[in-house]
């Protein structure tokens, strides 16, 4: 017993690193017009309430530029996961990807961004 318990011990310190940090489950883009896109992106958060909760997501380019930025205004203690939209996200000629990382207001951003390939 002692040979299965001690691992698992050994191994929380790393799971309780990424409880509570924002997750994008899923994201998408759809263009609008040439280079200007509509971003809707899923993400999951253990909101708490006012003083900890998921506050906004962010479009970048893979050079770290941010190119849109959701603010989520309230918690969403009660919907989740919960998906939210960003329209008009010019998007420079060339880059064919974007990723997207999610912010909460006690951990700041996500350490995963989520990639989303562009037509």
């Amino acid at each position: 017993m002692k040979k299965i318990i001690y691992p698992l011990l050994l191994m929380l310190p790393s799971l309780t690193l990424f409880a509570g940090e924002p997750i994008v489950v899923d994201a998408s883009a759809s263009p609008i017009k040439s280079g200007v896109y509509r971003f809707d992106v899923t993400l999951r958060h253990s909101d708490e309430g006012w003083d900890h909760y998921a506050d906004t997501w962010d479009v970048t380019a893979p050079n770290g530029e941010i190119l849109g930025h959701r603010t989520l205004f309230h918690p969403h203690v009660d919907e989740q996961p919960f998906t939210r939209s960003l329209s008009g996200v010019a998007v420079p000629e060339g880059i064919d990807h974007v990723e997207i990382r999610a912010h909460d207001s006690v951990h700041g951003y996500s350490s995963q961004p989520y990639r989303v390939n562009l037509e």
